[in-house]
């Protein structure tokens, strides 16, 4: 370094410039800003309300096993489905493609009927694998566990994550790809307030009604009967399902909505944020 310090000033601007860049970046896309304090929230709230739960029940433990990983694959049924439906669309943005596809005779509801299609393939390579691992490497099977309800927990959580993972897909198009860690942030939300690990109780009183209104709510409260009780709660399974259909309706509207508003801006071709 010379005697006037020139290299060094030189050094400290482009360090200078690159951190206004990335500077930049956050100012200009909120989703990156809110995923900066976003996940620490997140994981606060879940991890707390699974220990307020576990102090006041003891004797839990010696039943937590079944119930624990009952509940972390029903959760990836879900995570998943949301997943890949928002992943694989996104995928088309990456590669440029999307712009290409609707200019062919593809319409929009054939797009979202493939990506539902690919996302149950997904979905039971993954998490049909896991179930299949825990039986030797943790003596626990869901299928005996859950037997025939199994299926309609299945089928009613694949749903709602397609339901998610259509409006995500439908807001990254609207919003463009700096939008994109919507695809594992908005999940993340719902996962405090589904009950998954604990029951819907244990949240404070004015969150209940929040969380009834989603979905996964009478699923994994009854998946915890059907462990606990030995009890099928028809009840539970009818308010998801009119759950669901109203969620998929939502996520149907919102598609469309936000798809003509991206096609009418020349969004189609964006890969940009």
């Amino acid at each position: 370094m010379g005697s006037d310090g020139r290299p060094g000033r030189l050094a400290a601007r482009r360090v200078g410039a690159m951190m206004r860049r990335h500077l930049y970046l956050l100012r200009g896309s909120w989703p990156r800003v809110l995923e900066l304090a976003y996940w620490p929230t997140v994981q606060m709230i879940l991890w707390g309300f699974i220990t307020k739960f576990l102090l006041g029940h003891a004797d839990f433990l010696a039943e937590a096993a079944g119930l624990f990983l009952s509940a972390v694959l029903l959760w990836d049924v879900l995570f998943r489905s949301q997943l890949s439906v928002s992943l694989l669309f996104m995928e088309e943005m990456w590669s440029r493609h999307l712009g290409h596809l609707f200019v062919s005779p593809l319409r929009p509801y054939e797009l979202v009927a493939s990506l539902f299609a690919m996302s149950l393939i997904r979905v039971l390579i993954g998490v049909g694998g896991a179930a299949l691992l825990a039986i030797p490497i943790h003596h626990f099977s869901i299928f005996s566990a859950l037997g025939p309800a199994l299926i309609a927990f299945f089928v009613n959580l694949l749903w709602f994550g397609w339901a998610m993972g259509l409006m995500i897909a439908a807001l990254v198009l609207r919003l463009g790809l700096g939008a994109e860690s919507l695809a594992w942030a908005l999940i993340f939300l719902i996962q405090p307030l589904s009950g998954v690990y604990y029951p819907i109780t244990t949240l404070p009183g004015w969150l209940q009604p929040i969380s009834w209104s989603l979905p996964p709510a009478p699923i994994f409260e009854g998946m915890r009967a059907l462990l606990f009780e030995n009890v099928f709660r028809l009840d539970l399974l009818a308010q998801a399902i009119l759950l669901n259909l109203a969620w998929m309706a939502l996520a149907i509207c919102v598609y469309l909505l936000l798809f003509r508003s991206a096609r009418q801006r020349g969004l189609l071709l964006q890969v940009g944020e």
